[in-house]
């Protein structure tokens, strides 16, 4: 924001600093000075004002009051002798009506008669040319100067331009002023001749028949002033920040007195505005001030106590400060001290310093001031402990590099899903957690798993990639419980090579006893009808089921546009923790050599394949390495409820070479052990 050096030299008896020490001086001290340019016989300040201290400091003596608290001067503000007229009364001419006190703390309003509509004087037309402002003539320019000198936007009225209504008093030229919420349906012309159509969300003053304009943003253009104004209606208000902020973000439509209102402003500073701009109007136009103030004022705020800790300063700022130093920063800030005892005081906060809650804040005021180069640095004396392990992060950490490890690339997904994805993938909405203000169409329920936004990872980028392998571990949401999940989706590769990455995975994190059971998904289980039938697995240890694996149902890659085949595993990652062991048993590698066989068996379709693995372990687990399933096949060629499943068996013993004969023994015991079971059949 621009300053006028002279402007603020001008609240000062004293001679300030040239503008290039002011400059240094308020970076130091309060808010950063972004560039220093000449502008006439002037100087411009770029100030860059901090959020937190736009309702005090958008204004020339906000940052004046800031210099003459750095400098410890004096600081001059003179509104000069305001004359009214014994003659006219405010009252006579105008009534306000504020029907919603919420929306407008505060409106003040005066009338000016008589007065002269002219170019502004120089000395006026250059302060506002330096702060980027356009002269238009007297009665703006007055308004304007004095929004940029106070902070307190203001705004005049053609008072003959106002609808009239009938008054009590008789007058037919009297006129009401309400501020209201606009009625649907209702439409203003801007002064800069733009059109906007209101609603109910957007705060207008009014006359008696319509909108005259948009409160705290823009003024209409029907009552605006012209050469042929003689009567003046002169607005200083107060208006709700969130509601200026809304109506400006409806309508698109940013102004300096939004702005301000934007960030509020203190409700006391509306009355020492307009009584500034009725002097200068009097002054400069020639007008004659109407006697009274209308002033419609729904609760006058009071002063803020704080309670000061005078130990708490030091231990805050790590620096002595001496106690009278600190009440007379504290004074020069504006703040009243109350001394309570020893100890403690109690500070009154001036109503326009609206950044001020905490005792915090106020010792970083006196921080400030006091300067900040002049806290020494000193290295900080604690006490460090090892922080206590958190065995969720680490095993995260551990399945992450593992996955890293083998080509996956982790994913972050919004933990939302659209009503869309939950018809796709056969889930029930009344099972679902739905948002009461979702912030998009995709975002209307809480996912219940990371698979349909994993398969949208798939489905955005299979364009790019011929292969795509993919994992994300966070937390899905069901009616009964909330719990961390990770899962895994690759393309274009077979169910058992899945069935590797999971042994690779269960194997690395210590989680032992790992083996698949065939699972048929039924109609009614809508969370796992996303699989292909006879692609899919539950994965299971010590007798309970830790995830799935499996091949996406064509059905649903149709649906969502996925060309290629896509297998995907999805972990309960927090049943994996509590199996997961740091601890491997050291098992040495045998220096013998390992055989494999193939077997098939033809088995009723209900049979699992835990059964007949354990059917085979039985008989060989003295030579018999390890057995991997990798095929289960039902087709017309087989027989009614019948099913294939094939195995490779890994024959090694520790402590020989095995013979051709003794494998083949064995092969054979497997093969009778196995149909001496009722409906099994060894394939030959």
């Amino acid at each position: 924001m621009n300053f006028s050096y002279n402007w603020l030299q001008s609240f000062f008896g004293r001679k300030l600093p040239k503008p290039e020490k002011l400059a240094s001086v308020l970076t130091m001290h309060s808010f950063e000075v972004k560039n220093i340019k000449k502008f006439g016989d002037d100087w411009i300040l770029d100030i860059d004002i901090l959020p937190n201290r736009a309702p005090d400091c958008f204004s020339h003596i906000g940052i004046a009051r800031e210099i003459a608290a750095i400098l410890n001067c004096k600081l001059q503000i003179v509104n000069g002798e305001l004359i009214e007229n014994k003659n006219l009364k405010a009252k006579d001419f105008v009534d306000v009506k504020v029907e919603n006190k919420g929306g407008c703390p505060r409106y003040t309003a005066r009338v000016v008669a008589d007065v002269k509509i002219k170019p502004s004087p120089k000395w006026m037309r250059d302060k506002l040319g330096a702060c980027g402002l356009r002269p238009i003539n007297n009665i703006v320019d007055i308004t304007n100067y004095v929004m940029l000198e106070t902070g307190q936007p203001l705004h005049a009225f053609d008072f003959e331009k106002l609808e009239s209504v009938k008054s009590k008093i008789q007058n037919p030229n009297f006129k009401t002023i309400i501020v209201r919420f606009a009625e649907e349906g209702e439409r203003i012309t801007t002064l800069d001749n733009e059109k906007y159509d209101l609603d109910e969300d957007i705060l207008v003053i009014a006359d008696a028949k319509k909108p005259i304009a948009i409160a705290g943003i823009k003024g209409g253009r029907t009552p605006e002033i012209d050469n042929k104004t003689k009567i003046v209606v002169l607005e200083s208000a107060n208006f709700n920040p969130q509601n200026i902020r809304r109506a400006s973000k409806i309508i698109d439509l940013k102004t300096d007195a939004s702005w301000r209102f934007e960030h509020g402003i203190d409700p006391n500073l509306t009355e020492f505005a307009i009584n500034r701009a009725s002097f200068l109007i009097q002054k400069i136009a020639g007008g004659k001030i109407a006697k009274g103030l209308l002033d419609v004022y729904t609760k006058k705020p009071l002063p803020r106590r704080i309670v000061l800790e005078l130990d708490y300063i030091e231990k805050l700022m790590g620096l002595k400060i001496p106690l009278q130093e600190i009440k007379d920063i504290l004074k020069r800030l504006g703040f009243e001290i109350k001394p309570k005892s020893a100890n403690i005081m109690e500070v009154l906060v001036p109503t326009f310093r609206l950044d001020i809650l905490l005792q915090e804040d106020l010792i970083e005021e006196i921080n400030r001031i006091y300067g900040y180069e002049k806290i020494r640095s000193t290295f900080p004396l604690v006490a460090l402990f090892p922080p206590k392990r958190n065995l969720d992060i680490f095993w995260e950490n551990i399945a992450k590099d593992i996955l890293a490890g083998i080509g996956f690339t982790e994913t972050y997904n919004y933990s939302f899903v659209s009503e869309k994805d939950a018809e796709v993938f056969r889930y029930k909405t009344k099972e679902l957690f739905e948002l009461e203000n979702p912030t998009s169409f995709d975002s209307q329920y809480l996912r219940p798993s990371l698979i349909p936004n994993l398969l949208r990872n798939v489905e955005k980028n299979q364009k790019s990639f011929s292969e795509i392998k993919i994992f994300e571990l966070g937390k899905i949401f069901e009616k009964k419980e909330e719990k961390k999940m990770l899962s895994g989706v690759f393309t274009g590769d077979s169910f058992y090579h899945a069935k590797g990455v999971v042994d690779v995975l269960m194997n690395e994190m210590g989680v032992s006893g790992i083996w698949y059971d065939e699972y048929q998904p039924t109609p009614e289980d809508s969370k796992l009808s996303i699989w292909r039938v006879g692609k899919c697995a539950e994965i299971k240890t010590d007798h309970q089921e830790i995830g799935f694996l499996g091949e996406i149902s064509p059905d649903i890659t149709k649906e969502i546009k996925i060309g290629p085949k896509v297998i995907v595993f999805d972990l309960d990652f927090e049943k994996i923790i509590k199996l997961a062991s740091e601890e491997h048993e050291y098992r040495p590698i045998s220096r013998y050599p390992e055989a494999i066989r193939d077997i098939s068996v033809l088995v009723p379709r209900e049979i699992s394949v835990e059964e007949v693995l354990n059917k085979i372990e039985e008989v060989g687990q003295d030579i018999i390495r390890d057995i991997d399933l990798f095929d289960i096949y039902e087709g017309e060629e087989l027989p009614d409820g019948k099913k294939n499943l094939a195995f490779h068996i890994i024959y090694q013993a520790a402590d020989r070479t095995l013979s051709s004969r003794e494998i083949d023994e064995m092969q054979q015991k497997i093969i009778k052990t196995l149909e001496s079971e009722p409906g099994w059949q060894v394939r030959r």
